[in-house]
């Protein structure tokens, strides 16, 4: 039986540098399902000068609800920008678990600085 609510979700993310006041570009960020062996790679992309992807990491026939993890490079990020942080850093890979129940929007934004960040379901 075909899943009724494939087809009509979709998945966004941005990052928003915090510290720094502007998005964050150039940010590595990986997508992947998570199923009972382990987690499968959806996808691999990089944040645009707006902190943004070009398009939704999921949508179409590629939807479907279930659990994901999204790995944001922030150690990567802020060694790119010369930032101070010391070795290791303390935000390395920021990998953020979800469920997604229904095909819907799912919005997943990170707000990141060298020593903190935070999440939430956006809009």
């Amino acid at each position: 039986m075909a899943d009724a609510g494939a087809g009509s979700g979709r998945l966004t993310t941005h990052v928003l540098d915090t510290a720094r006041g502007i998005p964050a570009a150039g940010l590595t960020i990986t997508l992947y399902r998570l199923t009972d062996g382990g987690r499968e790679l959806l996808a691999s992309v990089v944040t645009n000068a707006d902190g943004r992807v070009d398009g939704a990491l999921l949508d179409g026939d590629a939807f479907a609800p279930g659990s994901y993890e999204l790995v944001f490079q922030a150690g990567d990020y802020f060694d790119a920008l010369g930032l101070p942080g010391g070795q290791p850093r303390f935000l390395d890979a920021v990998p953020v678990r979800f469920g997604m129940a229904e095909a819907r929007h799912y919005h997943v934004p990170l707000l990141l600085s060298p020593y903190g960040y935070s999440t939430y379901r956006g809009s």
